[in-house]
Order: C-alpha cells, then structure tokens, then sequence
C-alpha cells in the first residue's frame, strides 16, 4: 500500500489510469495516444458496430437501469433471451446470467457447496473462485497448479472422509496464460465422482470448434457438468454466466445469494452482450479468434527473437506448443517491475502489471494482451519498446 501510495504521488502509479477514448489498439491516456497492450478485449469487439448497436438498441427500450433483482422486477425480456442464446451455443440444457463476471463464481459455487462439503480449486484459478470457496461453509483446499497428482491426493483424502467434492479451475490462467489440463482434470474428477466446475474467462470466444472455451477445445463439453464465464473480456460487456443442467442452474437460481440479492444486469450490458455472442458465433467471430492468436503468437515470437524474458508457451490437448491472447514478459522484482511499467508507459504502451501476490514473490509479469485488432506493425512497435525498456544498462553502454 505504501508502494502503490508514493508511485501515485510520483504520477508513476500503474492501477487506476483512465482513458479518454474507447478500448481500442490504440487509446488516449493521461492527455497522450498509446498503445493498449492491457486490455482484455481479445476479439476487438468493444467499439464493433455491431455490438455498440446491440447496446443502445437496449438502452432505447428499456432504459439505463435494471432498478432491481433478477428474482424481483429485475428482469427483462433480454436476459432471457441472452441466457437461451448461451444455452444453445454452449449446447446445454440451460444458462443463467449474471450482474458480474465476480459474482457468477460466487454465485454458482455458492449454491452448489456447503457445510460437509469440500472446494478443491487449483493453486492458480481466479480470485473468485477462492472468494466464493471462503463464502461458503464447505471446506476450502488448494492443488498444486496444473499437478494432477495432487489433486488426485486431495480427492482421494476427500473421499475417504464421505465428503461431497467441488473442483474449480480456470480454462485459460489469467496472469500466465497457460491452459488446465481439462482432459486428465475431468478423468479425475469422474474417477473420484468429484463435481468439476470450469472458469472459462479467458477461453470463451477464443478456444474451442464453438469458441466457446477450453473444455471443448479438449473435447471435454459434454462430460463436464459446470463451465461459467464473463462478458467482460471477448465478449466485450459487463456481467456473466453458468451453464449446465436444468437441476445445475435451478439450483443457482433458487440458493444463489450473488444472483438473487444484486440488481440485474442493466439493459445496455445485457444487450451488447447478446450481440457480440451472436457474433462470435458467426464466420467473423472465428475469424476475430484466428486474428487474435495469430497476433499472440507473432508478439511472442517477436519478444523472442530480441531475447525478452518470457514465460514458457502454453500446452494444448495434443502436447504441443501453443498460445493464448495473453503474452506473459518476466520482470522480477517488484520494484524493479513498477520501475519497468512507468519506462514503457512513457515510450507510449500502456501494459498491465501484475506482482505479489497475485504472482510468486519476485517474479512480477508485464502481463500483455492482444486483440484481434492489433497489427503486426503495432506488435513489432510494441516489441521494440518492451526490449528497450527491459534491455540491461550494462548492455547498452556495450552497445553504445
């Protein structure tokens, strides 16, 4: 805190930065146009024609506010309608939709688990899985990230005692950018009838025949009874979701404190968020989700070649290397990585942060982000600046 307090009042403060344009490869910040590499607008649907029109569609003919609950006068003919198109595109029984990407893990694993229950969520998976595992009364156990073995630990302690088993991961991890093993996770999880509840975030629009994530990118959809999501990255709004069975999602729907005590999604949300998935679904969606990882991957390759620290490739279904929308560039220390944020601000990229604890000690990330809207122009400028910035003194005065 006392950091992040004298960096604020230095102007060097990499948290809390406001744009004054909309979220596009290129932004206005603090009075000046920079790159945006930390953006988690993966498809470039923020400012699409398409889904701006979805929104104000909605604005016009409902209004700004949802003035209540989804249980109460909350909801709207458009929620409906988003949970049905989810549903059909996820190819499951049924959907509910969320105020906030936060709240669909709070709420779903809220009213799924309790008292005698055990949560066992990977070391890694997002805040609000963790969050929602505390908010219950179940138990709370953590594996080792991607160890497959020692979630096969966990369950078989969990078994032993009779206690019914919740096991939460994330498709895409948001700071690395690997992906869970889904395959072998599901395995266990069916070998040690253990509930598997998969956070799609970062996966949805991006992975998959579908797009609809890293499950069915591993060909695990049909056997993996939970998967919830967010509108906030791809899908280029505010909210979120669960899908899974008819019993699955009445459940959430009846015990769901996160669902039933927040007001709704408001209209605007909910309807850019219909039109940006009916877009995705469509050939220009699986064209955006080619565009974005062919960018990732010409960034990383990119970094690469000017010998910029990166974190190991991600791992797909078939053991080989692959990418995600996220570039991990490793900084170290954290002091040293504020210090690194701030250089790379001023050449004009804007990047995102990311330090203890939301990584290990000492191993703090400029955690980029690609769209499909960047070029490789923009991608090599960005390249060029990041190798600059990280490059040792010493190796410049040898350059010199």
């Amino acid at each position: 805190m006392k950091i992040i307090r004298a960096l604020e009042l230095e102007g060097k403060s990499p948290y809390f930065r406001a744009l004054q344009t909309g979220n596009s490869p290129r932004i206005d910040m603090d009075g000046r146009p920079r790159m945006m590499l930390g953006s988690n607008n993966y498809l470039g649907l923020a400012d699409h024609p398409l889904v701006v029109e979805g929104a104000r569609k909605a604005l016009e003919r409902f209004g700004t506010g949802s003035t209540g609950s989804r249980l109460l006068n909350g909801t709207i003919d458009l929620h409906l309608e988003l949970e049905a198109e989810i549903a059909d595109w996820y190819g499951t029984e049924a959907a509910i939709v969320f105020t906030t990407g936060h709240q669909s893990n709070l709420g779903t694993v809220g009213a799924l688990a309790g008292r005698g229950d055990v949560i066992v969520a990977d070391s890694d998976a997002h805040a609000s899985l963790h969050d929602a595992a505390r908010f219950t009364d179940a138990q709370s156990v953590r594996f080792r990230h991607n160890d497959i073995d020692n979630l096969a630990e966990k369950l078989t302690a969990a078994a032993k005692r009779g206690r019914p088993t919740m096991v939460t991961v994330d498709g895409v991890y948001s700071m690395e950018g690997d992906l869970a093993p889904i395959d072998r996770i599901a395995e266990v999880c069916l070998e040690h009838n253990a509930l598997l509840l998969v956070d799609e975030a970062h996966s949805v629009g991006v992975f998959g025949p579908d797009l609809t994530g890293v499950t069915e990118l591993y060909g695990k959809a049909d056997t993996t009874p939970l998967r919830t999501g967010t509108f906030s990255k791809s899908i280029a709004s505010t909210g979120g979701f669960a899908v899974g069975s008819h019993d699955l999602i009445d459940a959430i729907r009846t015990n769901g404190r996160a669902f039933l005590f927040t007001a709704a999604g408001v209209p605007a949300a909910i309807g850019g968020a219909l039109a940006a998935v009916r877009l995705i679904r469509s050939a220009e969606g699986r064209e955006r989700a080619e565009r974005c990882l062919a960018n990732a991957r010409f960034l990383r390759d990119s970094l690469a070649s000017l010998g910029v620290p990166l974190i190991g490739p991600a791992i797909g279904p078939d053991g080989a290397e692959t990418v995600t929308p996220i570039v991990p560039v490793i900084v170290g220390e954290s002091l040293r990585a504020f210090a690194k944020w701030h250089e790379l601000y001023e050449h004009g990229v804007f990047a995102a942060l990311a330090h203890y604890p939301a990584v290990p000690l000492d191993r703090a990330l400029l955690r980029l982000a690609v769209t499909a809207e960047h070029t490789f122009a923009d991608l090599e400028e960005a390249a060029t600046s990041i190798h600059t910035v990280l490059e040792p003194a010493v190796e410049r005065r040898l350059v010199a």
